[in-house]
């Protein structure tokens, strides 16, 4: 299992919470959702000038995508087609995936890394972000 933080595609960067992580909270939970409607919520987070995009994970297959928000935030969290997962300040550990073709596994990694970022995104701000992208994605998906 690879911890979120211990690894990413583009350089090393320690978890959230973890020495030299300095931006990064102590205590967080993770928003995940399906990578084509994450990728579509960090374009409309960051075109819009939100005032917070926190770090954002991306699983070893890149099949989710995972919003580090404030603590507390999964004890309300109920947007359809998404997760919200406690961590307790404890960081998140999720499996290493294997490749497509059977080779190596491939740890979870950075999208948006923490200290490149602000410590957490605002739920509310993630959540329209999210259905904002849900309905883009509806309206591209009807076009066909």
């Amino acid at each position: 299992m690879s911890e979120i933080g211990s690894q990413s595609a583009a350089r090393p960067v320690p978890a959230p919470g973890a020495a030299g992580a300095e931006s990064a909270a102590e205590a967080w939970d993770l928003v995940t959702v399906p990578v084509r409607q994450g990728l579509e919520a960090v374009d409309i987070l960051r075109r819009t000038g939100a005032p917070a995009v926190g770090p954002v994970v991306h699983d070893g297959t890149c099949d989710t995508l995972g919003f580090l928000v404030p603590p507390g935030t999964a004890a309300a969290w109920d947007v359809p087609g998404s997760a919200c997962t406690r961590t307790s300040g404890r960081g998140l550990r999720l499996p290493e995936l294997p490749e497509p073709a059977g080779g190596a596994p491939r740890p979870a990694g950075w999208l948006l890394p923490p200290g490149d970022t602000d410590p957490v995104t605002d739920p509310v701000v993630l959540r329209e972000a999210l259905g904002e992208a849900a309905r883009l994605i509806e309206a591209a998906d009807g076009c066909r």
